[in-house]
């Protein structure tokens, strides 16, 4: 039992250890990005012949040009193909061939997986977008996130819970993915409004996250690897969407194996486990549960550990988060059926999206009339910001 508890010690060590490489990755590459001109001045790349550069599902990754021919990679070569779409912009369905110099900066929005996220103004149209943007470095693991962020936003144009690409810009030092501009995400959310989200809300979240992953699943063999409240997003017309797709990851024969770092709050039991080298999109459903928790108590259930180790021996060696149950919340017990299922550390018994599909819980929220809207409106009132809108007024 000791060299059992030892190893499980080793591995979640390790764990930590890549956690905090990604983190420091991530901090060297706003640092870098910083040094550029980013995110508090805005550079203009380079854009001496744009009609002639390759398209995009393959970005060209020409960062450091070796002094002796290599092979090229197939992350390469899928930024070449890519190219052959840079620059053309789909707004409200109509086609805009557009220039790096049409993009009017207009503020931050925040940071995503390897990049800065903006809020810009695209002149032809007057429409105001959202671009994230990510430098193109030598890093590979960090081109390889570029790749399946824009490869997914791309392939999800006809999934209403997903964020829609507008289109992208790749030129040699950048990929600029421009996207739907949504209000705010919930992580930020919780932070404004200090109070947990009605249940009625949680359960429009629930459908619509539960449905975004379910279709990344079943269309294209994706599990996302991410969830958690700072991925979901709302806008002021009540949609709620999906988004960041730079660590998520390819299914082979339904199951993933590679062990990229995500937020460890988040992550599932059988992701941290040595003993289970193989995992599949059930941790995304431990992930929506956790998610779930703390939307509706405004609390994350791990609140209290001072480090991603602690973490993760938590979520290894104590029982799963429930939703509390006392006089302070008052939740259907549909609502607790549904975490109690998402929770279950055994991923085995944890149910997959069609079985969740067919939870009263979301049964109920799919057809419920909840003013979506109205409720975003009172918290950002009540705190008294103003949110992001798409057109120019």
């Amino acid at each position: 039992m000791a060299k059992s508890m030892d190893t499980i010690t080793c591995k979640l060590q390790s764990l930590e250890e890549r956690l905090q490489a990604e983190n420091e990755s991530r901090r060297l590459f706003e640092t870098s990005t910083m040094g550029m001109g980013r995110p508090n001045t805005l550079r203009r790349p380079q854009l001496t012949g744009l009609d002639n550069i390759p398209n995009r599902n393959q970005m060209t990754l020409d960062f450091v040009r070796p002094t002796v021919p290599a092979t090229e990679s197939e992350t390469d070569k899928k930024l070449k193909k890519i190219h052959k779409q840079t620059g053309i912009l789909t707004i409200n369905g109509h086609k805009y061939k557009s220039d790096i110099k049409d993009l009017e900066h207009l503020g931050d929005l925040g940071n995503g997986t390897s990049g800065n996220v903006v809020k810009m103004r695209h002149k032809p149209s007057g429409m105001v977008i959202a671009v994230k943007q990510m430098a193109r470095t030598g890093n590979s693991e960090e081109n390889k996130r570029i790749l399946m962020d824009l490869d997914v936003v791309l392939k999800s144009h006809d999934c209403q819970y997903i964020v829609q690409c507008m289109g992208f810009f790749v030129t040699i030092s950048d990929v600029w993915i421009c996207m739907e501009l949504m209000s705010m995400c919930f992580d930020k959310l919780l932070k404004l409004s200090k109070k947990p989200v009605p249940e009625s809300i949680v359960g429009k979240v629930t459908v619509a996250t539960v449905k975004a992953l379910s279709y990344l699943k079943e269309k294209h063999g994706v599990i996302h690897r991410d969830v958690k409240p700072s991925n979901i997003l709302i806008d002021e017309r009540g949609n709620i969407k999906l988004c960041d797709f730079g660590i998520s990851g390819r299914l082979v024969d339904s199951k993933a194996v590679t062990r990229s770092a995500g937020c460890a709050a988040y992550m599932a039991p059988e992701r941290i486990d040595p003993k289970k080298p193989k995992y599949d999109i059930r941790a995304d459903v431990w992930s929506l549960g956790i998610t779930l928790v703390e939307l509706a108590t405004a609390r994350s259930p791990y609140e209290g550990c001072n480090t991603d180790f602690e973490v993760l021996a938590k979520v290894l060696a104590s029982d799963p988060p429930r939703l509390p149950d006392d006089d302070n919340f008052h939740f259907s017990s549909e609502f607790h059926d549904f975490v109690n299922k998402c929770l279950t550390k055994n991923h085995v018994l944890r149910p997959k999206y069609p079985q969740l599909l067919e939870q009263p819980f979301i049964k109920y929220y799919e057809v419920a009339q909840v003013d979506v809207p109205q409720w975003f409106k009172s918290v950002v009132d009540a705190a008294g910001i103003k949110t992001h809108r798409r057109q120019v007024t």
